[in-house]
């Protein structure tokens, strides 16, 4: 009977020795792949036929941090590709010069491009942020002059200052007399939201209320899948009613001079210049650049000043710092009392080159938007070598950036407000080098607004204010298109004795 089966064994065998030479033959094949793998890529190990994914996977709650070890280990650069078939190849980079090359020396061949145009194309449709070579070009010259005329500066400024003054400072009144806890980040993205509405299109959606009033559903929680229709619906709803609304404005009454705004100014040097039956943007036009500028104005500045609190928080050196600043400017005024509320001056802001410093130091460890991605139109070959096929995507992650001593130096992981400042005034570091704000021709036109509103809201919040982080509270970034706190960031605050005054 044994003898039988181990017959039979040997000739079953035999009789498949052909599909055991195939399946080693095959695993010598994967095994040999995986070693070549290794011995010439010096980025993540890329699998035959998943390529990254299975080595992603592993790292899925940790992505930035695995990027920025994956680039230090590769020099700055590797080259990447997704599962064979799948179109999804490329390289990340975290070089200056490689930056540089595709955000201003070859710019035409770096465009933001099909997939990234697809994947927001929902919510952002054909607004400036979503937008690619002539409608982009159209839609950022007419922004770009209309933002850095003097009448929206000064609207923009005193739009700004009423809404800290007169809704920020009352609510944290408020939320001190009750002593409870509080989620800043999620305080800011509404502060954020009333002031780039109020500033960029004349309305104000009143978001910033108490807390017992806030609305279950979050108005912009986009990145929950099972909300996102409803959520672009609510956005979109939004601003086609903004746009609605002042084109009947601007139609009653013939124009739209006494508003400030930038949707209204846009729209009346075009009902003025082509008249109103000869119209060249639809409502629909409006609505996207509506819809850009608000994520643009409300994510980006929140979300930075919320890291900033919090780095402020983990050392005390910088906040004693920047109040040393503050009470150094209020000083220099001819006549102030104790008693008054204080509100700084345009000029008195741009004076605090400590504070500048300290939001660039914050936004150079956590950019707002950690990473971002560019097309190959046409083959390219990048300053460091790397190959670069028609429909590649080239990613570059400023996050990683921060982190990497070749750029910024043996403290590069400390935080440090003193590497922007020399001689006692604030320096402006390579834009390539910090593309927080992006860089070349797509440099972000609401840079200055974006400083000047996180000034005014940090210095008038810490010279009142000790912002404490409530103990055992777990601050880690939410890997998303926009660096969130995962858990938001609760705190509470104390009030701090405003220095007496003099006249």
């Amino acid at each position: 009977m044994a003898r039988n089966v181990l017959f039979s064994a040997v000739e079953w065998v035999y009789a498949h020795s052909s599909f055991w030479d195939v399946a080693l033959a095959l695993l010598g094949l994967f095994v040999f792949s995986c070693i070549r793998e290794r011995l010439t890529n010096k980025g993540p190990m890329l699998w035959p036929v998943l390529g990254v994914i299975p080595t992603m996977l592993l790292y899925i709650n940790d992505t930035l941090s695995f990027a920025t070890r994956s680039l230090i280990k590769a020099g700055g650069t590797f080259q990447y590709r997704g599962v064979w078939m799948g179109g999804n190849h490329g390289v990340m980079t975290a070089d200056p010069v490689n930056i540089e090359y595709m955000l201003k020396t070859n710019f035409n061949n770096f465009p933001k491009g099909k997939y990234y145009r697809d994947r927001f194309q929902d919510l952002l449709g054909d607004g400036i942020f979503n937008a690619d070579a002539e409608l982009w070009k159209d839609q950022r010259r007419t922004a770009k002059t209309e933002m850095h005329s003097s009448r929206f500066i000064s609207h923009s400024y005193q739009t700004m200052q009423d809404l800290v003054h007169l809704k920020l400072l009352k609510l944290t009144e408020k939320l001190v007399k009750s002593g409870d806890c509080f989620d800043l980040q999620e305080m800011l993205l509404r502060f954020t939201f009333d002031n780039i509405c109020t500033a960029a299109f004349g309305v104000d959606p009143g978001l910033l209320m108490p807390p017992f009033v806030w609305k279950s559903m979050k108005f912009l929680g986009i990145g929950y899948e099972k909300r996102l229709s409803t959520a672009i619906k609510i956005v979109h709803e939004f601003a086609e009613e903004t746009v609605k609304d002042r084109r009947n404005k601007l139609i009653k009454l013939g124009s739209l001079k006494d508003h400030s705004d930038l949707l209204s100014s846009l729209m009346d040097i075009e009902y003025t210049e082509k008249g109103k039956n000869q119209l060249q943007f639809s409502d629909k036009y409006f609505r996207d650049f509506c819809v850009s500028f608000i994520l643009a104005g409300r994510d980006t500045t929140s979300v930075a000043l919320a890291w900033f609190f919090w780095l402020v928080h983990n050392n005390p050196n910088v906040e004693n710092n920047i109040l040393c600043e503050i009470n150094e400017i209020l000083g220099l005024r001819e006549c102030w009392k104790e008693n008054d509320d204080i509100v700084f001056t345009e000029e008195e802001l741009k004076n605090m080159v400590y504070l500048q410093a300290a939001l660039s130091e914050s936004m150079r460890l956590y950019p707002s938007v950690p990473t971002e991605m560019k097309e190959v139109i046409e083959d390219d070959v990048l300053p460091d070598g790397s190959v670069l096929k028609k429909g590649a995507r080239a990613l570059y992650c400023i996050f990683s950036m921060a982190r990497m001593e070749s750029i910024w130096g043996k403290d590069c992981l400390e935080f440090k407000p003193e590497r922007w400042i020399r001689d006692g005034k604030f320096v402006n570091e390579n834009q390539f080098k910090y593309a927080v704000f992006n860089a070349g021709p797509r440099l972000c036109l609401g840079k200055k607004f974006a400083y000047l509103q996180m000034k005014m809201v940090a210095a008038s919040t810490l010279l009142r204010y000790s912002v404490k982080v409530v103990e055992g509270h777990e601050v880690v970034p939410k890997i998303t298109t926009t660096l969130y706190m995962k858990n938001g960031l609760l705190v509470t605050l104390k009030p701090r004795l405003v220095p007496g005054g003099h006249c």
